[in-house]
């Protein structure tokens, strides 16, 4: 087992709002298991920030007419404000390009370029590249609009560096029909020079190590990379013709006026980060080194699935090469989730989704939704394993009939009971029967197979499991009919609302990676409030006060999502 685990989250680029898609494909599920790990006792840091340079950020401020600085501080402070609203909580949230940051992540990026280019691993080289003669520039990857170059998949709108469609690597050039995404104009192919990595020296290493993971990681995950390795790992060019980003460190005339590419550097933001909030805790950056030189640190990257050629294949060569820093752990990747509106499931588009729908985090926060609720949702659609669709009649309808019916019902009329009938006390528990205590049982037995999903990244399976727990303890309030024994038999009533508190109490740790205000509720209305969550359910002492209950899920109207 490992002392500790280092979790991050891909880094969202600061030129837009983010939406159902982004939360469900990293940041929640990463929450999730960050609050478990936690809940366990591990330690355990969630590291994540703004991918903030790059060509992405570049093309959204010459539509803005605002500068690239502007554009990702404007969003970096909107995204971070969604992620709180929505409770995900990350121990440093940094910025690639935003004060504070910026000085510490530009060294220590330069650094990591210098010692694989020290090391040989880079090629430099006369290159073609496509070029835009309206712009007088040349064109990055992500300038680049085409369609795929790849038979199986010939979709338009890939981008220079990776076909969404397929997640397969592109070469530019070989795109079909391309055209500049700045002007629209047909690209043209002209020289410059750049610094390659050499995937290829590390296909043998890459594939060892990825072979290690069988039966631990996702097999899709897995698959893709592997399948990759076999097609050949092509070199790839490490440094951009743009303005905005890291200066190539090179004593070389050729270096002058280009960046290190976006997906260089965008990495090793977990890593400066990290220093940076080593610097804060404790006062010394390198303190960092304690959570990626360590072999005994589990580090653990949870991406979208456009995100993976990167995780599993090139950022993993960039650790090989430098040589200093632990390989990831595990990679969890999702597939995509989309929106359903009435019809067929479309991609989240700015230009083509509503600016006020309320699969845009801000706006769902904004029209007043719980962010327990949409945590709920998207676990519960988790794209582990394919794309998944966001329907919003289809969350209304969970939300009611689920959290509402089966988990808040449950909370709901047992300590509403015990708080009429039982003094707002924990009952006697003296005379509890064996079907009280073979439902306790179950409750540990679901604390068990809940922690050990989580750990194994299943969290929609979890989430079941939790869910599961939580109709058989209406089955369970049912059929002891403590309405019945208060008249006829007090001391079984006490037992089966004793029982029902306790049920409480292992909803409440269950509920905690998931939904923490619920949990949170819960356990302020079962007395324990003050405690820190841990993933253990003592017995609540008989006679121990019980808070307030209070509503725990509200009931959505239908058309609420409009």
């Amino acid at each position: 087992m490992p002392k500790r685990y280092l979790v991050t989250a891909g880094l969202p680029y600061s030129n837009g709002r983010l939406h159902v898609g982004h939360i469900a494909g990293a940041y929640l599920p990463a929450d999730t298991y960050v609050r478990y790990l936690r809940a366990r006792g591990e330690e355990v840091r969630y590291i994540c920030g703004s991918d903030d340079n790059g060509v992405a950020i570049e093309i959204s401020a010459m539509k803005a007419g605002a500068t690239p600085q502007e554009i990702s501080t404007r969003f970096h402070q909107l995204q971070k404000a969604a992620f709180a609203g929505l409770r995900i909580e990350f121990d440093v949230y940094g910025g690639t390009h935003q004060p504070g940051f910026q000085e510490l992540h530009e060294r220590i990026s330069q650094e990591f370029f210098r010692r694989i280019h020290e090391k040989g691993y880079f090629t430099k080289r006369r290159t073609k590249q496509l070029y835009d003669p309206q712009a007088n520039r040349f064109l990055p990857d992500r300038y680049v609009r085409g369609t795929c170059h790849y038979a199986s998949c010939g979709a338009p709108g890939a981008t220079g560096d990776q076909c969404d469609q397929c997640g397969q690597m592109i070469d530019p050039l070989l795109l079909v029909n391309p055209v500049s995404a700045i002007t629209g104009a047909a690209a043209e192919v002209r020289e410059t020079t750049h610094w390659h990595l050499r995937l290829n020296d590390f296909e043998q290493p890459l594939r060892a190590w990825l072979e290690q993971k069988q039966g631990q990681w996702r097999p899709n995950v897995l698959n893709f990379a592997l399948g990759q390795i076999k097609q050949g790992l092509p070199e790839r060019s490490m440094t951009r013709d743009i303005a905005w980003g890291i200066p190539v460190p090179l004593d070389d005339p050729d270096a002058k006026g280009k960046v290190l590419f976006v997906w260089f550097d965008a990495p090793i933001g977990y890593i400066s980060f990290t220093a940076k909030l080593c610097a804060a805790q404790e006062n010394d950056w390198r303190g960092y080194e304690k959570w990626w030189c360590d072999p005994d640190t589990a580090i653990v990257h949870f991406i979208g699935e456009d995100n993976t050629v990167f995780h599993t294949l090139i950022w993993p060569a960039m650790l090989m090469a430098d040589e200093r820093h632990q390989l990831p752990s595990a990679v969890v990747a999702n597939n995509f989730v989309n929106i359903r509106l009435g019809g067929d499931a479309e991609k989240v588009s700015k230009s083509q989704t509503a600016e006020d729908s309320p699969v845009w985090i801000e706006e769902y926060l904004n029209k007043g939704f719980g962010p327990d609720a949409l945590r709920y949702y998207l676990t519960a659609i988790a794209p582990e394993t394919a794309r998944t669709a966001f329907d919003p009649q289809d969350f209304v309808q969970r939300n009611n009939g689920e959290l509402v019916a089966a988990l808040g019902n449950f909370v709901n009329r047992s300590l509403t009971f015990a708080q009429r009938y039982c003094d707002g006390k924990v009952p006697d528990v003296a005379a509890q029967t064996d079907v009280d205590r073979a439902h306790l049982a179950r409750g540990e037995e679901t604390l068990a197979k809940v922690g050990a999903l989580i750990e194994g990244h299943r969290f929609r399976a979890a989430l079941e499991e939790l869910m599961g727990y939580a109709r058989a303890c209406n089955e369970y309030f049912s059929a002891r009919e403590p309405w019945r024994t208060r008249k006829d038999d007090s001391a079984d009533c006490a037992a089966t609302i004793a029982t029902c508190v306790q049920a409480v109490h292992y909803l409440a740790v269950l509920s905690w990676p998931f939904m923490p205000g619920a949990a949170r509720k819960m356990l302020q209305m079962v007395g324990v409030a003050d405690a820190p969550v841990q993933w253990e359910v003592p017995a609540l002492e008989s006679g121990r006060p019980l808070g307030e209950p209070e509503i725990l899920f509200q009931k959505l109207e239908a058309d609420c999502m409009d």
